[in-house]
């Protein structure tokens, strides 16, 4: 929902918002009032005298949020809406449905559904298309849809959908939702546990304490930490964590800023819980932040064994700063630094290339650090792994198919083709490869690879110079070989394409319980993890013990 200000109000809220100013800015205060007062100034001009009736909440919070985007992803302005959802996402907790939901082209999708929460109980499945919500239609809703499911307890919503092309309706009771940073543990063997932290927020290290504490209860003698996909959260949440594992006052991340009140050292502060049981954490591209300070500081003080691929390599630290009428800057006032004094930082926002994209230091410029034991190990971006694993990487290819919902769209057909599977785990045969090529192929996807999109873009401004005639036996040629390019590139990935379309079946039948106990027993980065800490020996040479 968006408000709307009288003219009359916004140059007081103006002033209240760009006014933050610290102590370093004190220097610059004259260049600081000045620039203000000419926004200010252009600000109401165009209000009052624009040819079209304007909404001065909307071009303010448009006028913020491109004024940010000209500095890193991660300092961004939250109105107060966006202010709920980021206490949410630290806190883990709402009222709500207990669903994610994501919009593709203008449609509001199940993405999953929780288990036993109240979509699920409603029935909703991921795939669904969420049509209306009580008496409005979604087609006719441009905001963010979010608030619309979330309210008081046991209130009722009524929900219209599509699935498979048929139109269904359903009724929702509200309920509280945890999400859960631990959202599973157990054990592989009889003497290796296993932990899964999706997420950072204020439980996390009570959740995962709760998790190792049973384990070892339970037999565990070794500790498999899977850190795959965290995309990050709070900081004093990662040092709990390091602090299960390593002795108290250890330094675990330090913050470096331009002004002095943001440099901090973050040590642990209270008593361990096992500092000596064998630890391997698994991270892939998708591990972020608060995951690399946890991969990172236990690699740097030779606490653990990081196996996997490099992690994202997002190193910059923010601080939410209230402003006013309940609004909030997230802004971005130091960066990250690992024990050792790496820099988890991988892109420049400072520096950016012709193209207006950040860089990234070149391989032949990281620098080499080292860790408590002497180990080398090297800056760039994110944490490399000790044992890098190529399957952890996936190919341009099956990234394309990943974020255009190819495979995903192509489970959900699957799902209501097969009804009866069950708890039982099929095989991806060859048949059922090329059905999913078949599908691809039927619902005209298109992978949007950066090729693709320049060739479209070529006829695109070729059409727009009308000139698209004297090429398109040429562009539809080069689309052609373009897309048999793609074909061979499917069958060649095919192995890391089955096992992603295996886990999204699972999961939609099994949830992420199912996907979890299928990982123990299968997933390749876990198998290689519990021979390594099966082999004392080969553990020992790896951290230099």
């Amino acid at each position: 929902m968006k408000f709307f200000f009288k003219k009359k109000f916004i140059i007081p809220i103006v002033a209240s918002v760009f006014l933050y100013v610290g102590a370093s800015f004190k220097d610059d205060f004259f260049e600081i009032a000045k620039q203000i007062e000419i926004f200010t100034t252009l600000f109401k001009e165009l209000n009052k005298n624009y040819v079209d009736e304007t909404n001065p909440g909307d071009l303010m919070d448009k006028a913020i949020k491109g004024m940010l985007a000209s500095l890193d992803p991660y300092t961004v302005y939250f109105n107060e809406q966006d202010v709920v959802s980021f206490k949410i996402n630290n806190t883990g907790e709402y009222t709500g449905i207990g669903a994610l939901l994501t919009r593709k082209d203008g449609k509001l999708i199940v993405k999953e559904q929780y288990k036993n929460f109240p979509a699920d109980k409603a029935g909703l499945k991921a795939g669904d298309e969420i049509t209306q919500v009580g008496d409005i239609l979604l087609s006719d809703f441009r905001e963010d849809a979010s608030p619309l499911f979330k309210g008081a307890k046991n209130t009722k919503i009524d929900i219209k959908y599509i699935r498979q092309g048929k139109t269904y309706t359903t009724q929702i009771v509200r309920d509280e939702v945890e999400i859960k940073s631990v959202p599973f543990f157990g054990k592989i063997d009889a003497e290796t546990g296993y932990i899964v932290l999706s997420h950072f927020n204020n439980k996390a290290a009570v959740e995962t304490k709760m998790a190792l504490e049973q384990l070892k209860n339970e037999g565990a003698k070794r500790i498999v930490l899977d850190l795959r996909g965290n995309p990050g959260g709070l900081l004093n949440e990662a040092v709990n964590i390091c602090n299960l594992f390593v002795p108290k006052n250890e330094i675990i991340v330090t913050t470096k800023s331009k002004i002095e009140k943001f440099n901090n050292t973050y040590k642990t502060t209270r008593e361990p819980i096992d500092t000596e049981i064998p630890l391997i954490i698994i991270v892939n591209g998708k591990s972020a932040s608060a995951s690399e300070i946890v991969s990172g500081a236990l690699q740097d003080l030779d606490r653990a064994v990081v196996l996997g691929s490099r992690s994202f390599g997002k190193g910059l630290v923010q601080t939410p700063v209230n402003l006013t009428y309940g609004t909030q800057l997230k802004v971005t006032i130091s960066r990250y630094y690992t024990p050792s004094g790496r820099c988890i930082q991988a892109l420049n926002y400072a520096h950016k290339d012709k193209n207006g994209l950040a860089t990234k230091t070149e391989e032949k410029n990281y620098t080499a650090f080292k860790t408590r034991k002497g180990r080398t190990v090297y800056d760039g971006g994110g944490i490399q792994p000790d044992i890098e694993l190529d399957e952890t990487k996936l190919s341009p290819i099956t990234n394309a198919l990943v974020k255009n919902d190819g495979i995903f769209n192509y489970v959900t057909s699957y799902y209501y083709k097969n009804p009866n599977l069950g708890n039982s785990i099929p095989t991806i045969s060859d048949a059922d490869f090329l059905d999913f090529k078949q599908f691809l192929k039927a619902q005209k996807f298109s992978f949007d690879t950066e090729t693709e999109l320049a060739l479209k873009n070529t006829l695109a401004v070729a059409k727009k110079e009308k000139i698209d005639e004297s090429i398109i036996t040429e562009y539809q040629q080069l689309l052609a070989t373009l897309q048999k390019s793609e074909e061979t590139l499917l069958d060649k990935n095919q192995k890391e394409i089955k096992n992603l379309i295996l886990e999204e079946i699972i999961k939609r039948y099994q949830y992420q319980e199912g996907l979890y106990q299928y990982y123990i027993k299968n997933n390749s980065e876990i198998k290689k993890s519990v021979s390594i800490l099966n082999n004392n020996t080969e553990y020992k040479s790896i951290l230099k013990l």
